[in-house]
């Protein structure tokens, strides 16, 4: 028994659905409405393997020893109450049952902020470092007091970026001060980035 915290619009699961054996039971949950239509249209109603759970993980609505595997996939460090989240999770854990959390750490595609700092040094691309809520470098000290045996696995990744115009589309799409700064420079920015991209850009 399977239980996502988080799930999402369900791609996941969808993309490894030849891959998940018929003998599973995994509930799918998110806080948004929305996100869990999306992953029940992505997955599909008539796969009995899977049930939908609109759910708050500060409060799971489970019997404890439910699950034998519980996944969070880059969810904690929106959480509210990170604490509470995770006594929910040990509480729903089956004896034996894993945990698996996915997050970054603080070097997660520092190129693209050296970039914009580079351009001005003013711009900051989120304005939550959510990594130090919860990531690589503390996340073993934020699990220690629920879980007794904890590992990290580090899922080494790269991108080479070919050429300006997606790397400008996601930087004007991050949350953070960068349309104050960029805007009213366009034509700047981009010939910069253009100038960067030339011959590709490393992530």
């Amino acid at each position: 028994k399977v239980l996502e915290i988080g799930c999402g619009n369900g791609m996941l699961w969808k993309e490894n659905i030849q891959k998940i054996p018929d003998s599973i039971s995994i509930t799918l949950s998110d806080l948004s409405e929305g996100m869990l239509r999306d992953a029940r249209r992505n997955i599909g109603q008539k796969d009995k393997r899977f049930e939908f759970e609109i759910l708050d993980a500060e409060k799971i609505p489970f019997m404890a020893e439910t699950f034998d595997l519980v996944i969070a996939n880059h969810v904690l460090f929106y959480c509210d109450d990170i604490p509470s989240v995770l006594k929910e999770v040990r509480r729903v854990l089956a004896p034996g049952g894993r945990f698996l959390c996915s997050a970054y750490g603080k070097a997660h595609m520092q190129e693209v902020s050296q970039l914009v700092q580079d351009f001005d040094e003013r711009i900051v691309l989120s304005a939550d470092r959510l990594y130090e809520r919860f990531g690589r470098e503390n996340g073993n000290e934020i699990l220690s007091p629920y879980f007794r045996q904890i590992s990290w696995k580090s899922y080494e990744d790269s991108l080479l970026v070919p050429d300006a115009e997606p790397l400008i589309s996601y930087i004007l799409s991050c949350h953070g001060n960068q349309n104050q700064y960029i805007l009213d420079r366009y034509k700047d920015f981009r010939s910069f980035v253009s100038r960067k991209t030339r011959g590709g850009f490393y992530i």
